[in-house]
């Protein structure tokens, strides 16, 4: 069978501006920037993207391109692995791991696209739709701006529903604490309630703050500590009933091997981890240990990979990702009853950029 070659890679920087400024515990921002990739052979275009840095996009244009483009389409182990082995003298972790995780996911799409075929008949399908659960919470928002989230996600179906807390790197834990017990008041019974410190306690306000969360029968607590601090983020789950989460910051096997053992649930986002193969193989790592997996935003990405999994627990519906998807991308999954959709009726992921998406697209990329 003659085998159908990569054609070439297009790169693009596209930036969306939040509504307002938005905080959470260790870092403010106000805007979001997705790396766009397009793959094409055949007269073919897969479409792929991360949530990163422009300079991601010169990862691609400058390392990645020339050991992908020529290669065949079908051969998405050989592009992964040249992709990191060309990589090996800038460090193949984060903004190189979203680089490769932009090109993964449009290789896989243009595959898909090849055969004419889902991305989830291509991964195989576990479930029809993906749960998930609203997450925002910043903590520079007022109790009226924060009631309206926590609408917005009741309107979706969401049963679970997440928080930033550790303001300023946890300089105001009584703080932190009463916004807990107001997120509480405001969610109400039977919604699952979850918080998400980013890292910003020690190990001691982390204990401290999670003997609280399980008074109010929080049951996800992310991130008390740094994912890098691997004995800090035993000794809290050891002191905590809620589960301790963590993994978004993952690259690769090595990183979900270390991360493993510490948490109750693993964390996997498909804009950071190597796109949809680094993802597969990152589960495998916490099936090996009995965990399930949770997506990490992203979520119109997340849909035809998560529902692939057995041991999937649910995904993060991230407002500054669902705002930007809809405003760059057409075909976006859209919830019902506090699922997404698997796609099954449209080839690939079944995504294409919105004819609007140029609004938001940088110069000279």
């Amino acid at each position: 069978m003659t085998s159908t070659r990569i054609d070439r890679l297009d790169v693009a920087v596209y930036t969306v501006p939040t509504e307002r400024p938005e905080a959470d515990g260790t870092l403010m921002w106000d805007a979001t920037t997705a790396v766009v990739v397009h793959a094409h052979a055949a007269g073919r275009v897969g479409l792929g993207w991360t949530y990163s840095s422009p300079a991601a996009a010169e990862v691609i244009v400058h390392h990645l391109r020339d050991v992908v483009v020529g290669r065949d389409a079908a051969d998405l182990p050989g592009a992964f692995t040249a992709m990191n082995r060309t990589c090996r003298n800038l460090g193949t972790r984060g903004l190189v791991a979203q680089a490769v995780s932009a090109v993964d996911i449009a290789l896989w799409d243009l595959r898909a696209h090849l055969r004419n075929l889902p991305l989830a008949t291509l991964f195989g399908r576990c479930r029809s739709a993906v749960p998930i659960y609203g997450s925002g919470g910043f903590v520079n928002l007022d109790d009226g701006e924060l009631a309206a989230q926590v609408e917005m996600w009741r309107e979706a179906g969401c049963t679970a529903m997440k928080i930033k807390i550790a303001q300023c790197w946890g300089s105001d834990c009584d703080r932190d604490l009463l916004r807990i017990r107001r997120f509480r008041a405001l969610v109400g019974d039977p919604v699952q309630l979850m918080v998400d410190a980013n890292g910003g306690y020690s190990a001691g306000q982390a204990r401290r703050v999670g003997a609280v969360l399980d008074e109010l029968g929080a049951t996800w607590f992310e991130e008390p500590v740094s994912s890098d601090d691997i004995e800090g983020l035993a000794a809290v789950r050891s002191a905590v009933r809620c589960d301790v989460a963590a993994g978004e910051y993952i690259s690769d096997c090595y990183d979900a091997r270390r991360l493993a053992p510490v948490v109750d649930c693993l964390q996997l986002d498909v804009t950071r981890c190597g796109g949809y193969t680094g993802w597969l193989a990152a589960a495998g790592i916490a099936a090996a240990h009995n965990l399930e997996v949770s997506a990490h935003c992203a979520p119109a990405l997340h849909v035809p990979v998560a529902a692939s999994v057995s041991r999937l627990r649910h995904l993060e519906y991230f407002i500054d990702h669902t705002r930007l998807e809809a405003a760059l991308f057409d075909g976006v999954p859209v919830p019902v009853d506090g699922h997404l959709p698997v796609t099954t009726t449209r080839p690939g992921h079944g995504m294409t950029m919105a004819p609007g998406a140029e609004t938001y697209r940088e110069t000279g990329c």
